[in-house]
């Protein structure tokens, strides 16, 4: 058994965190759970928004599902996935957005995944008043971040059969921050030419994505283009509570929905834990559990397509609970036909 941390959140986070575990525990999945509430409730009742065991408990298994939370506004306080992302040195932050049968947009066969630079850029949060109107924010650019989220991107192509990575880049303006990260990537390219490998300008590549999403398949670029533009690409396939995610460094890995909490809607038994779900799935083959992993996702795959139990953001009108006892009915059957 493979112990592992969770964080619950806020808003819906508890609800989908208990059902997405109910479902991991339904499909045999070989876990141990240390289990903590974090967030801004947390903060009010007990004065830490991560509490220090919390992190311990990250320290030790070294592997967290995180459900949303939510980082109070207002009280300096920075923002508690930044926060992570940097303790941990959780570089590589890997989206993928793949369409599925349960909900209609104007693309029904969308596979792409977003490799999002995870701990510098713009996102360092470092800011100078320079005068009373003016503000100057620093982008932060390094050989060493830039080199190991490219070569990710590429080793993730030829280990999973992919065929173009695209680098994604403002080096037009910023010539020597994002020309640094585009040199370093046009280097590499050469390192695997059985995969196609081209850039793009930012602005552009968001033009083209919502035209024809087809022609893309792994995009890699820094921090701030990828929390952008892997938005959009959950925008193709029906929104962020479709969209998993992994955040993976050298030694410590997270795996969360990057959805909101949605408080207007906590509490009411409706509320979507499929990228939770799937981002649980990531972190099942980080594990190895691919079988695992593999049987809820057909199984999730077959709810999506009989579109009877789904959640009012699905266009349906069912509860979290039914949508998961449908889940977990699908597991009986691939049960039996195993036998």
């Amino acid at each position: 058994m493979k112990k592992i941390t969770v964080f619950r959140g806020d808003g819906i986070g508890p609800e989908i965190t208990d059902t997405v575990l109910d479902i991991l525990n339904a499909a045999g999945a070989p876990l141990e759970y240390e289990i903590f509430n974090v967030g801004q409730k947390e903060y009010e009742e007990h004065g830490a928004l991560i509490p220090a065991d919390a992190y311990a408990s990250f320290d030790q298994t070294k592997v967290l599902l995180k459900s949303p939370i939510t980082t109070p506004i207002g009280k300096g306080f920075r923002s508690l996935n930044v926060t992570l992302r940097n303790r941990y040195d959780l570089y590589a932050n890997i989206r993928p957005a793949k369409s599925n049968t349960a909900v209609k947009t104007m693309f029904h066969d969308v596979d792409l995944v977003t490799f999002r630079e995870n701990t510098e850029d713009l996102y360092v949060g470092i800011e100078e008043q320079i005068d009373e109107d003016t503000v100057h924010a620093i982008k932060i650019i390094t050989r060493k971040a830039s080199t190991r989220i490219i070569r990710d991107a590429f080793e993730y192509a030829r280990a999973h059969g992919r065929k173009k990575v695209t680098c994604v880049h403002k080096a037009n303006i910023l010539k020597m921050s994002d020309g640094m990260f585009l040199d370093i990537f046009n280097n590499m390219k050469l390192e695997y030419p059985e995969i196609e490998s081209d850039s793009i300008i930012v602005d552009n590549v968001c033009m083209k994505l919502v035209m024809d999403p087809t022609q893309f398949d792994i995009l890699v670029m820094p921090n701030l283009y990828g929390d952008i533009v892997s938005d959009l690409t959950s925008g193709l396939i029906g929104g962020l509570g479709l969209l998993p995610s992994s955040n993976l460094g050298t030694d410590y890995a997270m795996f969360e929905a990057v959805h909101g909490s949605a408080p207007d809607i906590a509490g009411m038994g409706i509320a979507n834990p499929t990228a939770l779900l799937w981002s649980a799935c990531m972190m099942l083959e980080y594990l190895k559990e691919f079988d695992c992993a593999k049987k809820i996702r057909t199984a999730v795959d077959e709810v999506l397509k009989e579109a009877v139990y789904l959640t009012p953001d699905l266009g349906g009108t069912a509860t979290t609970k039914e949508y998961k006892d449908a889940i977990i009915a699908h597991f009986n059957t691939f049960t039996a036909s195993d036998k």
